[in-house]
């Protein structure tokens, strides 16, 4: 497995990171807990050592899962968790964003507990909050690296001048932003942002939510609880125009 190094510091990844997400969340019900810990150990067999998940997955089952799945190999793997999220801790609904810097400090704590570990390898803001200055934000997880409680800080789907801002108060060692064949945005302001900052990128849903698999067409039907039925990329209409992208 290549690795790659994330940012200005000493995170070495694998080039090939496993998202998660999808096995707790988001692409339907959750799947088999068991299978899932056993896919994790797999793929750890195999040389990946990045992997990423988010308190709001599930919410919370799914970091509960990589904390347990990951335990009995903690120390070669980099785990990766976000903060940003409002949610209700008795409904597990979401009430919005929060990134204010006492909220940043609970959810640390509480990913640390969940995840069977006593440091977050890299700390993203799951989406700007537009309540909250993103110097403070940045303040927040620069004190939590000074706390030994995170090592490094990430940000996610954020702007050109956002991602200035904050890494001038804390340095930012990766972006994670969508990025695939069918959604190059990215291309033009912030990977070129990014290269002269020296910060990494991370790319999620590079094979486009699983459509450039070839897998989904016109007639694929999505479930309630997938979040491809909010999607208007995930139309019909859409998915039909968009086969050419496959040819």
């Amino acid at each position: 497995m290549q690795k790659r190094t994330l940012g200005q510091g000493d995170l070495e990844v694998s080039a090939l990171g496993l998202g998660c997400m999808g096995m707790s969340f988001g692409y339907g019900p959750a799947a088999n807990k068991q299978e899932m810990i056993s896919l994790i150990r797999a793929a750890v067999d195999r040389g990946v050592t990045f992997f990423d998940t988010a308190e709001v997955y599930g919410p919370f089952i799914n970091e509960e899962l990589v904390g347990e799945a990951l335990a009995p190999v903690r120390k070669p793997v980099v785990i990766a968790t976000k903060f940003g999220h409002d949610i209700d801790p008795g409904t597990g609904k979401m009430r919005g964003m929060d990134s204010r810097p006492e909220h940043i400090k609970q959810v640390a704590e509480a990913s640390l507990r969940r995840l069977k570990s006593d440091v977050i390898d890299l700390f993203y803001q799951h989406r700007v909050d537009p309540n909250v200055p993103i110097e403070d934000v940045a303040g927040a997880v620069k004190n939590l690296i000074e706390e030994g409680k995170v090592r490094h800080f990430g940000l996610s789907e954020a702007g050109v001048r956002t991602i200035r801002r904050a890494h001038a108060v804390q340095p930012v060692t990766a972006l994670q932003s969508e990025y695939s064949l069918w959604w190059r945005e990215p291309e033009e302001e912030i990977l070129p942002t990014l290269e002269e900052l020296r910060i990494g990128f991370v790319p999620f849903a590079p094979l486009g939510k699983g459509f450039l698999t070839g897998a989904i067409n016109a007639n694929t039907t999505f479930g309630s609880t997938d979040m491809r039925s909010a999607i208007p990329r995930f139309t019909p209409e859409a998915r039909k125009a968009n086969q050419a992208w496959l040819r």
